[in-house]
């Protein structure tokens, strides 16, 4: 496997915070990793960083051999990463397929009209996104009316209309039952082992990390104290002090 991501030496400061310290991650194409930590850890920091919602004081952030820090976020995503929100940023008035197919629009540099459903472009992408995800029974449901589990399957499909190598998931399962966090997860392995789609996600829920991640990354006051796999990370004291002591893995 070839790196996708490495980030070097990546500083951020806000006034005078110091929220990420040095950071050097690298991620392989196809691995499936989670960043985890306290709050207050960095961790979404240095997710926006990666992202382009925020501006490195010093570092660089290298995607597919391009350094990419500094770009704005529609830059960095039209080179391929997409970001799934904990906060859902999907449009609830709007149907399945409709929320689907204006992403695809996007991605293809157009406008979404829906004064323009007779329009079949973007159709055939949004029925792939759709069947992939599992919604294919849903398209004609509003989104507003979609149980948590579906809803997160939608912002899947939107990330996914655009064709990303690199998928980051902030808090995939909040708000989730049982049930819905382990489709949700399910789904998101599947995405992984079919596209060979790279994805970052953060988590709260240890379970959720420790089943569903091939390799941990804890942040600390915005550094990097210990990286290597789930097993790894549980038999690291210091992770064990900081953060993992407290979930009674």
């Amino acid at each position: 496997m070839s790196a996708i991501l490495e980030v070097i030496g990546l500083d951020k400061r806000f006034g005078g915070v110091h929220v990420t310290r040095n950071v050097n991650f690298v991620m392989e194409e196809g691995e499936q990793s989670a960043i985890i930590g306290p709050n207050g850890a960095g961790k979404s920091t240095f997710m926006n960083l990666l992202t382009g919602y925020h501006r490195p004081d010093a570092g660089r952030v290298v995607f597919a051999g391009k350094d990419i820090a500094g770009l704005a976020p529609h830059q960095i995503a039209r080179l391929g990463i997409s970001r799934a929100f904990q906060v859902s940023n999907i449009f609830s008035r709007m149907t399945v397929a409709e929320n689907v197919r204006s992403a695809v629009h996007a991605q293809m540099g157009m406008s979404y009209n829906l004064m323009r459903r007779a329009d079949r472009t973007g159709i055939a992408t949004t029925d792939e996104m759709l069947a992939r995800c599992g919604l294919d029974t849903r398209r004609d449901t509003t989104a507003g009316e979609l149980a948590q589990g579906d809803k997160k399957r939608l912002e899947l499909a939107i990330a996914l209309a655009g064709k990303p190598r690199l998928l980051f998931l902030d808090e995939p399962t909040a708000g989730m039952s049982i049930d819905e966090a382990r489709g949700t997860m399910e789904l998101v392995n599947r995405l992984n082992r079919e596209l060979n789609l790279t994805v970052l996600f953060t988590e709260h829920d240890m379970g959720i990390v420790f089943n569903h991640a091939r390799k941990l990354t804890l942040l600390h006051r915005g550094e990097i104290i210990v990286q290597g796999t789930p097993a790894e990370v549980r038999a690291n004291d210091m992770a064990q002090k900081v953060y993992l002591g407290e979930h009674q893995l």
